[in-house]
């Protein structure tokens, strides 16, 4: 098997990478979009929830491999063409934001309401209240499921190969039917997913302890 490794690492090289990219990209744009949806989920206006609440049903409702191919192969039916790295990060950012706002939104709802009237009873404004009292404390208590939903993204990366992204399951693939070794391959790149999942992991854990003995 470490010849195959050798053999297929420059490839493997560039594959990680674009995972990587994939990966960061979609989760940092997806954060944005995902903490808009969740304060629109708790606002008092009818019309905003209704429409996040809207978002959601169909971006969970859904599987990602479907909206893959829809913003890939559908869009261009509009006249919006992207190519497969580009497809591939708004499939990911649109199907993930979904799934981090209820994160978020679980964070927020969780710090005591005692916390909301006392931003009101100093006569503050509802966005600065969220940006010195609410979000900071949300946030944190958000962590562990949006670090968790990271991790989940990191690996459903591999599905953008469905829409010729090369990646590392792309990768893994090809070099698989130009060897006939599949199942080693498969084996190292699921390696290889599962190391960055544990490097996550790992800065996860240390960054719950900075907060910990910082807030604690």
């Amino acid at each position: 098997m470490e010849d195959l490794f050798l053999r297929a690492l420059p490839l493997l090289r560039l594959a990680m990478l674009t995972t990587l990219a994939l990966g960061f990209i979609s989760f940092a744009v997806g954060s944005a979009l995902g903490l808009l949806i969740a304060l629109a989920r708790i606002s008092s206006i009818r019309l905003v929830r209704t429409a996040a609440f809207i978002y959601l049903s169909i971006f969970r409702g859904t599987p990602l491999l479907l909206q893959l191919l829809v913003v890939y192969f559908g869009l261009p039916t509009y006249g919006i063409t992207l190519g497969p790295f580009e497809a591939a990060t708004v499939a990911l950012t649109i199907f993930v934001a979904a799934y981090l706002s209820e994160d978020f939104r679980g964070g927020l709802l969780a710090v005591d309401k005692g916390q909301w009237e006392a931003g009101l009873s100093l006569g503050m404004g509802y966005w600065k209240m969220q940006q010195r009292i609410i979000l900071p404390q949300g946030l944190r208590i958000a962590i562990p499921p949006v670090s968790s939903r990271l991790i989940g993204l990191m690996k459903d990366t591999s599905l953008a190969s469905t829409v010729t992204v090369v990646e590392m399951t792309r990768v893994a693939n090809q070099v698989g039917a130009s060897t006939f070794r599949y199942m080693d391959m498969f084996l190292i790149v699921g390696g290889l997913y599962w190391i960055i999942s544990q490097v996550l992991t790992i800065a996860q854990t240390y960054l719950e302890g900075v907060l910990v003995r910082r807030y604690g």
